[in-house]
């Protein structure tokens, strides 16, 4: 147990790479494991982070592994390269009475816990990626709608005019603006109201709402932007098609320690195969905002979460989210 717990803090030493600043911290955890009397670790900048008293030929050794990408001994010496995903990545230099198989074995972990740590970046680089996305999937031709539809009520009814306006600058501000990484059901309904008012000033009476939220799944929290796309989604395609109308509801309520929450619309449906599609990312390019809700949720959650789609072509559409009411780690 002592020597996995030693591989944690030195996987977590140099996910800022072999150069970055807790790169000695590595070397440390090296140097216990291999009881070696120093251990060197150097970036592709080559400068040295040192656990133990360096050798004199240690520089020079580094150096060359450094320029020829092969190893490199003296005595009681040997440098080795570091590769993470088949590229060069640093140096790994070991001095003491340690077996030759030891420290390649080192230069491999330490080669994987690399490529473990980019992969974990690139994750969160692609999280990010969905997530302006989602935010670049506002409709311009819905803002441009909402906006002659304030203008409609600014000498007939300037009260609605200013209410609508004010719920306008909210949903904009929930889409665009930064935030962190998750809000609460009570935030992101704070945003679907705007959305909803908004689209009944636009729809008129073709749109019907009903919305049906237990008070106790309010402070849950969730990845942002979650809910809204949802709600968007069936407003987009179960009312807002040419010569269309019908009912959009939205409920929520408390299953144990889980929390469902579902969109539903009596729209025209769609074949459960192309839902099916749309889920795995092989849709039309609108459905976008479904796949990367339901990827950020089972990255978040695990993949016992996601959304589940029920539909049939005639039928609507119903949208299932179903979320833990805690998760260690998910935090306002």
């Amino acid at each position: 147990m002592a020597t996995l717990a030693e591989a944690r803090r030195i996987a977590a030493g140099v996910r800022g790479g072999l150069g970055g600043p807790d790169a000695v911290v590595a070397a440390r955890g090296l140097r216990r494991l291999l009881e070696a009397d120093a251990v060197g670790l150097a970036g592709l900048n080559g400068a040295l982070a040192w656990a133990g008293r360096p050798p004199e030929d240690a520089a020079a050794l580094a150096d060359s592994v450094l320029r020829n990408d092969a190893r490199a001994a003296a005595r009681g010496i040997v440098a080795l390269p570091v590769h993470a995903r088949d590229e060069f990545a640093g140096v790994l230099v070991v001095a003491g009475s340690v077996a030759s198989s030891a420290v390649r074995e080192a230069a491999l972990w330490v080669g994987e816990a690399l490529e473990r740590a980019r992969l974990e970046e690139s994750a969160a680089v692609a999280e990010q990626a969905e997530l302006r996305a989602l935010r670049a999937e506002i409709s311009p031709h819905f803002v441009y709608n909402s906006l002659t539809a304030i203008a409609s009520f600014v000498k007939s009814d300037p009260e609605r005019a200013r209410d609508l306006m004010l719920d306008f600058a909210e949903y904009t501000r929930h889409s665009l603006a930064r935030h962190g990484d998750y809000t609460t059901v009570a935030g992101e309904f704070r945003a679907i109201e705007a959305y909803l008012a908004l689209a009944r000033a636009v729809l008129g009476e073709r749109l019907k709402v009903q919305v049906r939220i237990a008070p106790e799944i309010l402070p849950v929290a969730l990845p942002y932007l979650a809910l809204q796309p949802l709600v968007e989604n069936a407003v987009r395609h179960g009312v807002e098609l040419p010569g269309g109308s019908g009912l959009v509801q939205v409920s929520g309520e408390a299953d144990g320690t889980e929390c469902v929450i579902a969109v539903e619309d009596d729209g025209p449906g769609m074949d459960p195969e192309y839902a099916a599609a749309v889920l795995a990312g092989e849709g039309s390019p609108g459905s976008m905002g479904l796949v990367n809700v339901d990827r950020r949720l089972r990255t978040v959650f695990g993949p016992g979460y996601g959304l589940v789609i029920e539909t049939e072509e005639g039928a609507g559409t119903r949208v299932l989210l179903r979320l833990p009411r805690f998760q260690p780690g998910v935090v306002v």
